[in-house]
């Protein structure tokens, strides 16, 4: 203090301005009052000494406060981050909760369709007991000497409705040979072939020639078709295999076989699906040894020569007499060939007919 006091007086005393100011602004006390006035200049300097130690005093409170306005500020956003962060969690729990109604709703649903799906198994299991023992019970009265016999009168019956049916399809559609000599005809030879096992069977000649319904089936139209060819015969033709192809469907559907080729019957305009249309029939040998493709899918062949191709109606022809043979061989009897689509079809109508087919 007393260094600063000192440095002021020479201060004032080496600085002429204030030396002047100081002249100008000299009060003049009197001797009795001095004491007073240095006593008064002493308060004024403890007064002061005092303000400035409050003063400092408060700033340093200032700078505490102010530090912890700012922690305080820090704190505020450290806690709107976690709000924040919090809202946020509600609503992944909010999701989650929703997620985990909607699974435990489909977790019902399916266990009462799995419940369902028991029951129904249980009462299929049952049932299937059940119908296992009533099959044991056939199959022991079957192995006894009655029910062998019983079996083989149920036989016998359905074979004679069977042939009953058939005679009416031999009735309706007659297949007979016509006396005279046959040129370029659907029959070069014709015999009664014989039953499986026995190839050795001969077959003799007849000149004849065969007719469905008094009409001849001639291949000539399909293999030499032309502008000249004689249009009544074609239609005689296409009429021939209308009457082959239903009476072919009527004995498949009494000897309850599903045709390996099946037929769509309209009459003389009649057509036989191939399910393996890859095969071209262009390129394809209409023989025994013809091999079909195992792309499966639907074709049609017409059945007729007007107004198509004639090797799409060759082939439909082979079709249809493959279609013969396929029921030739399920009751036992071997098949005349790939071009006696009459022959086979009067050999099958022959044989179902014949006493030896109800009893075999």
């Amino acid at each position: 203090m007393e260094n600063r006091e000192q440095a002021r007086d020479k201060t004032l005393i080496t600085d002429p301005k204030k030396i002047n100011a100081a002249h100008e602004n000299v009060q003049l006390i009197e001797w009795e009052d001095f004491d007073n006035e240095l006593a008064r200049l002493w308060s004024l300097t403890s007064a002061l000494k005092e303000a400035n130690e409050k003063k400092q005093s408060l700033q340093e409170k200032l700078q505490s406060l102010i530090q912890v306005k700012n922690e305080s500020l820090n704190k505020l956003n450290e806690l709107e981050e976690m709000r924040e962060r919090l809202e946020a969690r509600k609503v992944v729990m909010a999701n989650m909760s929703t997620r985990c109604k909607v699974a435990t709703e489909d977790a019902k649903k399916q266990e009462e369709m799995l419940s369902t799906e028991v029951r129904s198994l249980l009462v299929a299991g049952t049932s299937l007991s059940v119908a296992r023992k009533r099959l044991q019970e056939a199959n022991r009265l079957l192995t006894e000497e009655r029910g062998c016999v019983k079996l083989k009168n149920v036989q016998r019956k359905l074979r004679a409705r069977q042939q009953y049916m058939i005679s009416q399809v031999s009735l309706l559609y007659p297949v007979k040979i016509l006396v005279g000599p046959a040129q370029e005809q659907e029959l070069e030879s014709y015999s009664s072939s014989s039953r499986l096992g026995n190839p050795s069977a001969s077959k003799p000649v007849n000149q004849g020639s065969l007719a469905i319904l008094g009409l001849n089936l001639t291949l000539l139209p399909f293999t030499k078709m032309s502008f000249f060819t004689d249009k009544k015969e074609v239609q005689r033709s296409a009429t021939a295999l209308g009457y082959v192809a239903h009476a072919v469907s009527l004995i498949a559907s009494y000897l309850q076989v599903p045709l390996r080729y099946p037929l769509r019957l309209g009459g003389s305009r009649s057509y036989i699906n191939d399910h393996a249309s890859s095969i071209d029939p262009a390129s394809s040998d209409l023989s025994l040894d013809t091999t079909l493709s195992a792309n499966v899918k639907l074709a049609e062949f017409p059945l007729f020569l007007e107004g198509q191709d004639t090797t799409r109606a060759a082939y439909a022809v082979f079709l249809l007499n493959k279609d013969i043979e396929q029921l030739l061989n399920f009751i036992g009897v071997k098949s005349l060939g790939p071009r006696h689509v009459l022959a086979n079809l009067k050999e099958l109508l022959r044989s179902v007919q014949s006493s030896e087919y109800i009893d075999t």
